[in-house]
């Protein structure tokens, strides 16, 4: 059964990895309208009678995050049955249901009554939150139930706030992400690194859009280094928290390059899925060290133990 679970498991992560995906083109292609202004339906019609590539990119969207749908509202369920007694298990649970059902509901929402720029990058953001606790479910079912040891000395709680802090300016640095690209504002900086031949362009319009999220951008670079650069000095024992840094730093690195391309490539559709496909593993990887520097419950409690052995 556990067998089953785990690929079923596998099968709903992708899922959730390709509606980030999915979304991600349709807004590239500007199909946002490929329905009109109708949902769930397209154009008022179950079978449309009229087709053009706008409205086949938008309806495979929603036929796809509707299979989806259900393929995480199972798998939650599933989970949760075969491990029982795990609460991280019910939470990632609750979260990917919950989450799931928000970003339809955000995006019926959208086709049917409109939103500014700013409400529809969140729709980017839910589902990323979706993927990510469907993720890390996965990975909980993975590793199975069985308790493991964790040394409650090994993080310090500076550098736990530290990937706390990390993890949520990553998620905010795509909401900006998603918002150059509801804003139109992809090109405001026709070069790169530069933004139009300055350093510091005009701070309004769609260069300072875009200027901010290259900001944002580079200081998440700093926060990701910094943290690998601790961790490789004083965590190495924590395989979870090594590992867990360099994959990260690694891609925060394959994130700048692919921004960059992004712009100097104009805007090619590939590079756009690629972008957004390293931004969602690494925004992953932040969620999964962020879960396992949380505080043991021994500790929380305010045991004095040296180890405890936990359920996660």
């Amino acid at each position: 059964m556990k067998r089953w679970l785990k690929s079923f498991g596998i099968l709903t992560t992708f899922g959730t990895y390709l509606i980030l995906v999915m979304g991600a083109v349709v807004t590239k292609t500007e199909s946002g309208e490929g329905c009109g202004d109708s949902w769930p339906l397209c154009h008022g019609e179950l079978i449309p009678s009229s087709v053009n590539l706008e409205l086949v990119i938008e309806y495979s969207h929603r036929i796809v995050s509707g299979i989806v749908g259900l393929l995480v509202l199972i798998f939650a369920i599933w989970a949760v049955a075969a491990m029982r007694k795990s609460r991280a298990v019910k939470w990632f649970a609750i979260g990917s249901v919950f989450f799931i059902a928000f970003q339809g509901a955000l995006g019926a929402m959208a086709v049917v009554f409109g939103q500014s720029d700013a409400v529809l990058a969140l729709h980017f953001g839910f589902s990323l939150l979706c993927f990510t606790c469907v993720l890390l479910l996965t990975m909980l079912v993975f590793r199975g139930d069985q308790p493991h040891e964790v040394r409650l000395t090994d993080v310090t709680d500076s550098f736990r706030y530290l990937i706390w802090s990390a993890a949520v300016f990553i998620y905010l640095v795509v909401y900006t992400g998603a918002y150059v690209r509801h804003a139109d504002a992809s090109m405001g900086c026709a070069d790169w690194p530069l933004c139009n031949g300055q350093l510091i362009p005009p701070l309004s319009g769609i260069e300072g859009i875009q200027f901010g999220h290259r900001v944002a951008a580079a200081l998440s670079f700093i926060f990701i280094a910094y943290i690998t650069y601790v961790a490789i000095r004083h965590y190495r024992d924590r395989k979870d928290v090594y590992w867990g840094s360099v994959a990260s730093f690694a891609l925060i690195v394959l994130q700048v390059v692919s921004g960059g391309l992004t712009v100097l490539t104009g805007i090619q559709l590939m590079v756009s899925i690629v972008h957004t496909t390293i931004v969602s593993f690494l925004f992953g990887v932040m969620c999964y060290m962020a879960f396992q520097v949380r505080k043991p419950a021994g500790q929380r409690q305010g045991g004095m133990i040296e180890t405890k052995r936990v359920l996660t």
